[in-house]
């Protein structure tokens, strides 16, 4: 479920990495008009024949599938396994073997007896966790809770459901208790420095507004009343959905199984696609995904608000948001929509995030509301030095293009200006930044790898039941023929791995970075079903809109980036080095495969040389000392994803939170090396830099020297 996609007519790569899950809503009646079911009756009637008719390739329609559709559609309907019995799983099961002739024939009876059962097992909770809440929790239980709804099945009784509320929430209120002791123990640190900064003061103390501690009894009483409101709003959140949310939850049971990026959007979140369910976070520049009851961070802007600060990173999951100096909202459970509202803000204010870092530990972030820096978007380059030699890079932060706007920026453009530039510094090479780059402009990517080379195809665009398309650069002019490295990393997508692909496979360059790119090798189209379905069925529009698969893109040698992304020559560590995150870490990713190569010629290359620069470059990387804490890191990250398991004794949790906390401080900046290189911005472009511009750059690159990724692909291209 991304929104990076093709659009059909003009083919353009679109740049972000954002993966959605409807989270769980309630209706506002569970009795549909005759209306509303023929909407729906239609609905899936026509997101079923266009899906059969122009998907990409369409999966077999057998009983596999079936049980498929049937664990998606629950799944998503009770993705925390707080809500159903397993009463109810078996009673709805029961439709299995009839589920693909419902599909075929648009019988929702599934759908409207799941539809009766969540409606009512949601009328029955808060009765459960009123009781729960209504006295003292027990914290010095020896339970455990499992944290991954993934893990858990289904409660088998009443009684075991109410066991895991028990659970679920001794867990939420022990983080809230902890949360107000930190909060307590700083304000009265402060109190006490302040104490002692006045103490030679004339002052009555007795005038100044002192910090009233409150006992553990009183902070745990507090933490109920806030589990309590936030339980009530997490049940309003779901009645303020309609039906037809419901009703995408079950189409998409259906979509999703095509292919992650294969969706429904029904007519009200099609209308808030950019904001809302893009996730765009207006005022910080971050995209989010929701899993169960979390919201988390998919993807940070380049030059925006979040990207400045630092310290929000992908995989975070955002527990809490705070105006600064005001209290925080607790946003677990709550819906993308109701979260943007609490983050938007005037441009200048500071809103703090208060997130769950992949390692367990929690982090408060202030981020200072602001619009995405334009400039920070395109193309830069800068100039690193070291012992007298010299290297260009050029940051791309996505393969941008604007066909609105006649006289519009574009990446090529960009690109060949900066590489003019750093040609006329006298660069010994050029390092190609394409790091966190989610794509761009099919003709952007092909224009700059044609940059390049003399001439040749750059990648292959295959529709169903059509031959492959070759796209080539045909200018035979080459704007750089020296050294080259492309720097890349997990979240390099699509134009990124499309780039990427082409040098490797013309042996023009070196690719270094994460083991390998994303891994998506598909393109998208946005149907209206409005205008799919023509003039008829006015009278229950809109419809809504289908994202679906349509075509395939594949390397010139004939393989294609889809799973297996782009594996690179060198790989420098970094966090996500043993964590699957990419598009084989999706379910139903489409597979692998290959085709014809296209004729290309490779670059004259010493593979002996080009050996030696390799093998040198991994004896660096093994022996330095900072790539080995990053190594560390990454380990000991996976290691904590998978220790799911947190202690319901409160002692046993603070220590553990402690610990971690603790090592979180340990790894923090370590991808800055503390041996810079020196950087300058090019002569031209500093020329025609006005004041605060030059600011801007000179911060920027003075960055540039202390990323210690930048450093090796330096060292790299020194090697040549």
């Amino acid at each position: 479920m991304n929104n990076i996609f093709f659009y059909l007519k003009y083919p353009i790569l679109l740049a972000g990495i954002t993966a959605l899950v409807y989270t769980n809503p309630i209706s506002k009646t569970n009795t549909p008009s005759k209306k509303d079911q023929e909407k729906e009756r239609i609905i899936a009637e026509v997101v079923h024949n266009t899906l059969m008719t122009s998907h990409f390739s369409p999966p077999e329609m057998d009983d596999d599938f079936a049980a498929d559709v049937f664990d998606e559609f629950i799944n998503t309907l009770d993705y925390s396994k707080r809500i159903l019995l397993q009463s109810d799983i078996d009673k709805l099961k029961e439709h299995q073997q009839n589920l693909l002739n419902y599909i075929e024939s648009s019988d929702l009876r599934l759908f409207d007896e799941a539809y009766e059962i969540v409606m009512k097992r949601m009328d029955e909770l808060p009765a459960i966790f009123e009781d729960i809440l209504d006295k003292p929790i027990d914290f010095l239980s020896n339970r455990t809770f499992e944290t991954d709804d993934e893990k858990r099945e289904w409660p088998s009784s009443v009684a075991e459901q109410k066991a895991l509320w028990a659970d679920y929430l001794t867990y939420k209120v022990m983080g809230r208790v902890y949360q107000a002791e930190r909060r307590q123990k700083r304000k009265l640190e402060e109190q006490e420095e302040k104490s002692e900064e006045d103490v030679d003061e004339e002052d009555d103390s007795d005038d100044r507004e002192a910090f009233e501690e409150k006992t553990f009894e009183e902070l745990e009483k507090e933490a109920r009343e806030k589990e309590l409101t936030f339980q009530k709003e997490w049940i309003d959140n779901y009645k303020e959905l309609e039906r037809i949310d419901w009703f995408a939850m079950y189409v998409n049971s259906f979509a999703n199984n095509f292919d992650p990026h294969t969706e429904y959007y029904p007519p009200q979140q099609k209308e808030d696609f950019e904001v809302e369910m893009s996730g765009q976070f207006e005022g910080i520049g971050a995209q989010l995904m929701t899993k169960g009851d979390y919201i988390t961070i998919d993807k940070v802007v380049t030059g925006s608000a979040s990207w400045r600060q630092g310290d929000l990173e992908v995989g975070d999951k955002i527990l809490a948001v705070a105006e600064e100096g005001e209290e925080a909202v607790d946003v677990v459970g709550m819906s993308i929509r109701k979260v943007v509202k609490l983050i938007r803000g005037k441009k200048g204010t500071t809103v703090v995030l208060t997130v769950r870092k992949m390692d367990g530990s929690r982090m408060d972030i202030p981020i200072v509301r602001d619009v995405v820096e334009i400039e920070a978007t395109f193309a830069r380059g800068a100039v690193i030095e070291d012992d007298g030699k010299k290297v260009g890079y050029i940051r791309l932060p996505k393969f941008y293009v604007d066909f609105n706007k006649k006289d519009a920026r574009n990446c090529a453009d960009d690109v060949r200006a900066e590489i003019e530039m750093l040609k006329a510094e006298g660069v010994e090479g050029i390092i190609l930044d394409l790091r966190n780059n989610g794509g761009g402009t099919l003709e952007g990517v092909v224009d700059i790898a044609g940059f390049f080379i003399e001439t040749g195809p750059i990648v292959q665009v295959q529709s169903s039941g059509f031959s492959p398309r070759v796209l080539k650069d045909r200018g035979k002019e080459i704007e750089y023929d020296g050294r080259l490295v492309v720097m890349t990393n997990r979240f390099s997508a699509s134009a990124s791995e499309i780039f990427a692909a082409a040098i490797q496979d013309y042996k023009r360059g070196i690719i270094v970075g994460s083991p390998s790119t994303f891994g998506k090798g598909t393109v998208q189209n946005m149907a209206d079903l409005d205008r799919v379905v023509g003039f008829r069925h006015g009278d229950i529009k809109p419809l809504g809109a289908l994202k679906l698969t349509i075509q395939k893109f594949y390397r010139i040698n004939g393989g294609t980036p889809q799973l297996r992304g782009v594996e690179s020559d060198i790989v420098i560590p970094d966090q996500f080095h043993y964590i699957d995150i990419g598009e084989s870490d999706r379910k139903k990713a489409m597979a692998y495969s290959e085709i014809k190569p296209a004729n290309y010629n490779e670059w004259p290359r010493d593979d002996d040389s080009f050996n030696s620069i390799i093998e040198s470059s991994k004896e660096r990387i093994a022996n330095n000392l900072e790539f080995q804490k990053i190594e560390s890191y990454a380990r000991w990250l996976a290691d904590q994803r998978e220790d799911t398991e947190v202690s319901l004794n409160y002692q046993t949790y603070t220590a553990q939170q402690d610990e971690l906390r603790e090592l979180g401080e340990k790894y923090k900046n370590i991808f800055t090396t503390e041996n810079p290189l020196t950087t300058h911005i090019p002569s031209k472009r500093k020329a025609d830099l006005n004041e605060d511009d030059l600011k801007d750059w000179e911060k920027w690159v003075k960055d540039v020297g202390k990323d210690l990724q930048v450093v090796e692909a330096f060292r790299i291209v020194d090697t040549f």
